[in-house]
């Protein structure tokens, strides 16, 4: 009996990393399981693509008609490209927009498990989709982390964005909590037992104040129309950060902030219907500033 206990209690370690790497901790889809996904919901079959910038793999995917406005999903952290499934899926969506949906560099399928700690550097990386899918429009969505990614890119390559949607975006480095964990989760031997998408997460949250103080001077960089969509109740990140993105964009061609009452950080999956109405709005306004240009 007390051999059987000895090894029970030497397992439970042994459960508990096993446990903690489950696939489905890894919030990702594989590709047959994505176009499965889509299939089923009577979206075409999407295409996924990769691409090599500095020493990383680039994992997205694809659908849509490549003639229509692009519209670039950008997820948070933890995430994947499959965080967007019902916006890919979506054939009303499909109808005024292709879309891609990336995982960004350490998640998914992108180099899994190793993070890039700079939002300067992720913009970089991300940017080839830009140029790769050249569109007569191209509009940058991103949930979260994601947030300070997409407007990293405006601010960084102002031409070839032409909108941001920034869904429950954590942009104010005033707002970002100080977690104590974070630093002693980033050590041994926490760190190695912690599954890819979680270590990633915690490494590119771990400097991320430092990242969006950077980011400052550069909000007046942004010339594109934004729209800031920010549930009032999330505990995740503060209404807060909607006023300051709303304020630092000086320069937008327009701005417009949407306080969702009884919304919270998951808005992105629980108010779809609304934000794919913000989307068509966004690209409507772009068509008329074009049209009144010409």
């Amino acid at each position: 009996m007390k051999l059987r206990k000895r090894h029970i209690i030497l397992l439970l370690p042994l459960g508990l990393i096993a446990a903690m790497q489950m696939e489905f901790l890894a919030f990702r889809k594989s590709d047959r399981k994505q176009t499965q996904y889509l299939l089923e919901r009577g979206q075409e079959a999407p295409t996924f693509h990769t691409y090599e910038i500095d020493g990383r793999t680039i994992h997205y995917t694809h659908v849509g008609d490549e003639g229509k406005p692009l519209l670039v999903l950008i997820h948070g952290a933890p995430g994947s490209s499959s965080a967007f499934m019902d916006y890919l899926a979506d054939t009303v969506l499909t109808q005024f927009v292709q879309l891609i949906a990336v995982d960004r560099p350490g998640y998914g399928w992108s180099d899994y498990g190793r993070a890039e700690r700079s939002v300067q550097a992720q913009a970089a990386q991300l940017q080839p989709l830009l140029v790769r899918h050249e569109a007569s429009q191209t509009l940058l969505l991103g949930h979260s982390y994601g947030g300070p990614v997409i407007a990293r890119m405006a601010m960084d390559y102002p031409e070839q964005v032409n909108g941001l949607i920034i869904v429950a975006g954590s942009v104010d480095p005033e707002l970002e909590p100080h977690e104590w964990w974070r630093k002693p989760a980033d050590t041994p031997p926490v760190r190695w037992i912690l599954p890819g998408s979680m270590k990633v997460c915690n490494q590119e949250i771990l400097p991320l104040r430092d990242e969006l103080t950077e980011m400052l001077p550069l909000w007046e960089k942004v010339r594109c129309p934004v729209t800031i969509v920010q549930g009032v109740k999330d505990k995740l990140v503060p209404a807060g950060n909607a006023d300051f993105a709303e304020q630092a964009l000086v320069n937008s061609a327009r701005v417009e902030k949407h306080l969702l009452e009884d919304g919270n950080h998951f808005i992105l999956w629980t108010r779809r219907s609304e934000i794919r109405e913000m989307i068509r709005n966004l690209v409507n306004f772009n068509d008329r500033a074009r049209e009144a240009a010409e």
